[in-house]
């Protein structure tokens, strides 16, 4: 978000008092939109937002007079009352009459906000601006969508904002040292000698009038800089490559997920992938959900449709190893992977899902992040009251150093605080993890 200010420096105020003025401006605005996104719906966080901003968090300090105390000198009308060289008493209290910002009708304390109408790149430049994606190595560019320009080489046309000044003159003085044209000092040096000529009546004067017409008329036909000296920059354009990316959201969908727990995943979802689409151009959605076996589904029906049975958590990293293997090569794709489950998981399947994440699905992945969503009745998120079979598992790699996230949900108020711990700069997760 760039802030313009095209006032002028009022008198007293300085210019770095006003980049500072602007610098605490944004942090409000950011702070706004931030706040603004834990009330709207999370659908709406990549359109048009209006935000308003407090009065008092933006007003610039300045210095006045205190009118109620200190000397101060009027001039004023004679009347009956007064006479040259009387004193005024100072009114009851301090006072002077009504003051400016009384009775709230367009004074200073009547604007209590702004409000500002931000645009939809504007909006989430202010409420990505600073998450990252953790472990963001490009892999192989691919999916050719755009194309660039590039230098290649120098022509002898072109515009003229393309001239290359450094290669015309070095063109330039080629020419002129192989043509030998005469240089100024040349000129000069002879004319000073037929000045000392003139003065001494030496007899070689015409002599050296002739030979410094000779100069002359060889400077004109030789010039400075040719046309055949211009050189201009030359651009050609190239296929220009955009990084792609894939995006796996796996869910358990057996019955003890509620309809709660599945607005809480596709909430952290919707979010994850607005971040992707800031960072790549290219990004694709893959959806599988499971109870004790495994399916790729539409978005529709990932979120739509019901299911019965039990939970067997390696159903779906078996799925997703396998469309990893037929679809999605590590060296072309960048993988990110999100889990989103009650925690409920056979005990016998811990073995299994800790072999697939351990040997296949996390050396694959960029960031895979594990999100628990309980009832709505639970503790804030940042507290496990109760480690569940699938936290246990999960823990016990995430203690082992492998690239894993994990976090626990309850309240749809919770889900951004938790999104910025997860893909917050990595300063700024040390600062909260301490």
């Amino acid at each position: 978000m760039h802030i313009v200010d095209r006032r002028l420096n009022p008198g007293g105020k300085s210019l770095p008092n006003r980049q500072r003025f602007l610098r605490r401006v944004k942090d409000v605005a950011q702070r706004a939109v931030r706040e603004s996104a834990r009330e709207k719906d999370i659908k709406n966080l990549g359109k048009d937002g209006r935000i308003t901003v407090p009065g008092d968090g933006v007003r610039e300090p300045r210095f006045s007079r205190q009118p109620g105390t200190g000397h101060q000198d009027y001039i004023l009308p004679g009347n009956k009352t007064y006479v040259e060289g009387d004193r005024i008493e100072r009114p009851p209290g301090g006072g002077g009459g009504g003051g400016s910002g009384e009775g709230g009708d367009g004074g200073e304390n009547g604007e209590d906000a702004f409000h500002f109408v931000l645009t939809r790149e504007e909006f989430l430049d202010l409420f990505l601006e600073d998450l990252e994606l953790p472990d963001l190595a490009k892999r192989r560019l691919a999916v050719v969508e755009t194309e660039g320009l590039r230098r290649a080489g120098y022509t002898v046309s072109g515009s003229p904002a393309n001239l290359a000044l450094s290669r015309t003159l070095r063109n330039s003085m080629s020419r002129r040292i192989a043509l030998k044209r005469p240089k100024l000092e040349e000129v000069a040096a002879l004319e000073a000698e037929i000045a000392a000529a003139e003065t001494a009546s030496d007899p070689r004067l015409p002599d050296l009038k002739l030979k410094l017409l000779e100069l002359r008329e060889r400077s004109k036909r030789i010039p400075y800089v040719d046309p055949i000296d211009l050189r201009f920059r030359r651009f050609e354009p190239y296929p220009k490559p955009i990084a792609q990316a894939v995006m796996f959201c796996l869910m358990d969908v057996s019955g003890s997920m509620t309809e709660h727990m599945k607005d809480l995943a596709k909430r952290f979802y919707i979010l994850l992938h607005i971040f992707l689409t800031r960072r790549y151009k290219h990004v694709e959605i893959v959806f599988i959900r499971h109870t004790d076996k495994a399916a790729e589904v539409d978005e529709e029906t990932f979120f739509g449709s019901r299911e019965t049975g039990g939970t067997l958590v390696s159903s779906a990293l078996a799925e997703m190893k396998r469309i990893v293997t037929e679809r999605y090569s590590p060296d072309d794709w960048n993988i990110y992977a999100a889990q989103a489950s009650d925690g409920d998981n056979v005990s016998s399947d811990g073995p299994t899902s800790t072999e697939l994440l351990r040997a296949h699905i996390l050396p694959a992945c960029q960031h895979f992040a594990y999100l628990e969503v309980g009832d709505e009745n639970g503790p804030r998120a940042g507290f496990v009251e109760h480690r569940t079979t699938l936290w246990r598992t999960y823990e016990a790699l995430a203690k082992a150093g492998e690239p894993l996230a994990m976090r626990k949900v309850n309240h749809r108020r919770d889900i951004y605080p938790v999104f910025r711990e997860l893909f917050g700069r990595k300063d700024a997760r040390a600062e909260a993890e301490r």
